[in-house]
């Protein structure tokens, strides 16, 4: 069973929050901020936060932006990933991705199958890698980034987390760059 190791230090984590949204702003961005007092709560650090409009070439974009920069470890975007025409956060996700972490989808779906019963299959939450850097899709409600964050990452991003977490692979992440 997973436990937190006292003996080991906490190490925050720069995270970026990306909402795609046709509709919301900085004042009804109520996701995004959900995000934001989760990570900062948790001890962790924000480095970059915007809005986009759900349009595949901007969200992907803007990943690949954050994924360059060396101040920012991780990636957390929400909305977008239901099945509307206008849900390409997912499209944009995989679009950048090297590699997928593909039992977080499962272990979502799982969490959210306590808290809303089938309704749970309509989402396409995901989440990869690219450039070293973690990158989580989430569903745009306020309540399914809490589930993410309260049930997952926030276990995931604690350096402390046993058996393992995703700190302590950081620095491999991006190894086979370095292989040659």
């Amino acid at each position: 069973m997973s436990r937190i190791d006292a003996t080991k230090p906490f190490m925050p984590v720069r995270f970026a929050v990306l909402t795609v949204s046709d509709t919301r702003d900085p004042s009804s961005d109520k996701s995004g901020d959900t995000l934001v007092a989760r990570i900062e709560g948790a001890g962790h650090v924000l480095a970059a936060r915007t809005i986009l409009p759900d349009e595949r070439d901007q969200i992907a974009a803007q990943l690949r932006m954050w994924c360059a920069d060396p101040g920012i470890d991780a990636i957390l975007s929400t909305g977008g990933t239901g099945l509307t025409g206008r849900d390409v956060t997912v499209e944009a996700h995989r679009d950048v991705y090297e590699k997928e972490i593909e039992a977080f989808g499962t272990v979502f779906t799982l969490i959210s199958m306590q808290k809303i019963g089938t309704s749970a299959i309509q989402s396409r939450a995901c989440a990869g890698v690219a450039q070293g850097t973690y990158l989580f899709a989430l569903p745009g409600s306020p309540g399914a980034c809490r589930d993410a964050w309260d049930e997952i990452l926030s276990l995931q991003f604690d350096f402390r987390h046993r058996p393992c977490n995703f700190v302590e692979i950081f620095p491999r992440l991006d190894e086979h760059l370095r292989r040659k």
